[in-house]
């Protein structure tokens, strides 16, 4: 029993940060070193321009979070900007997260409005919105997003978790 709770409280805050990004718990895969506007192709081994046809918006999607994740911010943007979906709430959270890391605040916060505007049910979005206001000093503003995550059913995902770590830390991810 000792042994399961100390492995809960040395991973669970890691695993929290390392998935607030993402729609998974799993750290994304490697970004490879592709230019800027390309991703990986799998299939070809080879770095190909991101609009190409054989990539559909999953692994555009996957390929801009792996981006993110290396900080390479202003790539992962490149690589949104050519999903065929680019008005579903899951590319407009992960476009404001690269905005907000980008720099961009007021950016971000429009994509993540936009979202929700969209699916008022996307706990990520919330997550992503949520951190954006701590960083930003509205503490309060966090909390609601924190319960509106509760109250529709996310109490047990990464993005009520994530964001909870987030208001402990009083930083964004």
């Amino acid at each position: 029993m000792r042994l399961t709770l100390l492995i809960a409280v040395l991973v669970v805050p890691f695993s929290i940060a390392l998935a607030a990004s993402s729609d998974s718990e799993a750290p994304p895969t490697s970004a490879q070193n592709c230019p800027e506007g390309k991703i990986w192709d799998q299939g070809s081994q080879s770095c190909q321009a991101a609009q190409d046809s054989r990539f559909d918006d999953d692994q555009r999607f996957e390929a801009a979070r792996a981006l993110a994740f290396a900080g390479r911010y202003d790539d992962a943007l490149a690589v949104l900007a050519t999903a065929q979906a680019p008005d579903h709430p899951r590319m407009l959270s992960y476009t404001g997260f690269a905005l907000r890391k980008s720099g961009d605040a007021q950016g971000a916060m429009a994509h993540y409005r936009r979202a929700l505007a969209i699916d008022p049910d996307y706990n990520l979005a919330r997550a992503y919105l949520g951190q954006a206001l701590i960083d930003q000093g509205d503490v309060e503003g966090a909390k609601q997003q924190l319960a509106e995550i509760r109250d529709r059913g996310g109490r047990d995902t990464w993005a009520y978790a994530s964001l909870k770590q987030a208001l402990r830390a009083k930083s964004g991810y």
